[in-house]
């Protein structure tokens, strides 16, 4: 049995909203997994979907380049232990240079990126700043009509493709998926294992129980319906004019979506919290109360 951390209480009750209890009692039946505890909760109780993880698990920064011609951008993610660097003059110099060479040799694997060079000042750099540096991921995305959006403190970047109409519609829609953060471009694009899930939720759902399967059935593709409407990029209603779906908006200059990429600084890597008093209580020796 893993150990429940009031950490792991915290975030639960961050992202679902109920009681410590309730949050304690569902990690301690889901072992310790804030994920599988939120799966359990929407079956048992009904909980709408939950937020996303708030924890960053890195720091550091998302940048963009677009071609002069608006047909190609490259995003980027370089990464730092603290926000500290990650604000640092010479940390934003390294990632622009990074950015521009990728740009310049056309180039996504990482690894190659970062031969010579490129790693040599990676290395040089963290030996005067004292914290570990990383290129994580590069992405090219191409299209018709392509442009982007960093948010101004440089943790979201997006780039959108559409195949046609214009760079600044390109650019509105990066800004909407950037704050929205949609988990698909388009309704068929979710993965089967997706909805076979979320199907599974609705099925457990305590207004599911003792209906005939005929009422189950049609219940849950009015469900299915909404949750691929609320997670499809162009089935969102427009953040600059909720009248307006994204779709719409792009139609409105002869253009269809044909991709997106949204880079948001450290998700997916787990970073330990540290608790800084006890840290420090800890090594003057003094304990903590």
């Amino acid at each position: 049995m893993a150990a429940i951390t009031a950490a792991m209480v915290k975030e639960l009750r961050e992202r679902t909203g109920l009681g410590m209890m309730e949050c304690k009692k569902a990690l301690v039946e889901a072992d310790g997994s804030v994920d599988a505890a939120i799966e359990e909760l929407r079956k048992s109780s009904g909980l709408k979907a939950a937020k996303k993880a708030g924890r960053t698990a890195a720091e550091g920064v998302s940048l963009i380049k677009v071609s002069d011609d608006n047909t190609v951008a490259y995003i980027l993610e370089v990464n730092s232990e603290t926000d500290f660097v990650a604000r640092d003059d010479n940390f934003m110099a390294f990632a622009q240079d990074v950015l521009d060479v990728a740009f310049d040799k056309g180039e996504t694997d990482v690894a190659k990126l970062m031969e010579g060079d490129l790693e040599s000042k990676r290395e040089a750099l963290v030996q005067k700043i004292g914290e570990n540096i990383t290129v994580r991921r590069v992405v090219k995305v191409e299209g018709a009509v392509v442009d982007g959006y960093v948010h101004s403190n440089n943790k979201i970047a997006c780039v959108v493709a559409l195949t046609a109409g214009n760079a600044e519609v390109a650019r509105d829609v990066a800004m909407h998926a950037a704050a929205v953060n949609p988990r698909v471009g388009k309704p068929e694009d979710m993965p089967e294992e997706e909805l076979e899930k979320e199907k599974e939720i609705i099925k457990a759902q305590p207004d599911m129980e003792g209906k005939p399967a005929e009422i189950v059935e049609k219940m849950m593709g009015g469900r299915i319906k909404k949750f691929l409407k609320e997670n499809s990029l162009v089935e969102q209603p427009f953040v600059k004019n909720p009248d307006q779906t994204v779709g719409e908006l792009i139609k409105s200059v002869g253009g269809e979506l044909s991709g997106f990429v949204r880079l948001e600084v450290g998700e997916g890597i787990e970073k330990e919290e540290v608790d800084f008093a006890a840290e420090v209580a800890a090594a003057a020796g003094t304990g903590k109360a």
